[in-house]
């Protein structure tokens, strides 16, 4: 029965007959529907103004919790590996160590000079100029470069190329050019470049 009542005083209100400065006096039923309505607007209010900054501050806490927990496992796999990096880093200290030993200090460099030397004519090679350059200074190490000029067959020139790469000391190869000349015969400018470690400088 109150469903019905309900209805005929809907049916029976008549909305010109609102007096906005006598609320108290409308129907229970207009009361109800007023309070739904205001209260379905404070809540979809209160969800923009309140919610909406709480859901993007959830979001970025838990976007955080993701990146904290890959570090703790990365940290944690570490802890795990960490006599494993240990014996990692003596065996790099001791590769570094023989690295080392193969630059050249200032007395080694003449020696390393008539090395390339003896290669270019091992292999036939006829010497144009072997020139030890002014030496350039980098963080760890001081480059030290050897521009050299031979004459001979394209076979002769790799081998030769491939004898000074293999030395026992440390030489690398740059800035090549070869241009051919009379007789099936070639000319061949290239920079050998060896390295002497910074703190030889202190000893």
């Amino acid at each position: 029965m109150a469903i019905q009542d309900t209805l005929e005083q809907l049916k029976d209100f008549d909305f010109n007959d609102i007096d906005l400065s006598n609320v108290g006096g409308w129907p229970s039923v207009i009361k109800v529907i007023l309070l739904v309505i205001i209260f379905s607007l404070l809540l979809t209010g209160g969800y923009f103004l309140y919610l909406t900054d709480k859901q993007d501050l959830l979001a970025r806490v838990e976007a955080k919790e993701l990146d904290l927990k890959r570090e703790y496992e990365d940290k944690a796999a570490q802890s795990a590996n960490l006599e494993e990096y240990r014996q990692q880093k003596v065996e790099m200290e001791a590769t570094f160590g023989a690295l080392l030993r193969q630059l050249p200090s200032d007395t080694e460099v003449p020696g390393l000079l008539e090395d390339i030397t003896l290669s270019a004519l091992q292999h036939n090679l006829k010497i144009g100029s072997i020139e030890l350059q002014a030496e350039s200074q980098a963080e760890f190490y001081i480059e030290l470069p050897i521009n050299i000029n031979v004459e001979g067959s394209y076979h002769d020139m790799g081998a030769f190329v491939s004898s000074v790469a293999s030395l026992s000391r440390i030489v690398t190869l740059h800035d090549f050019t070869i241009l051919p000349i009379g007789n099936s015969n070639l000319r061949m400018s290239i920079v050998a470049k060896t390295y002497r470690y910074v703190e030889e400088e202190n000893k």
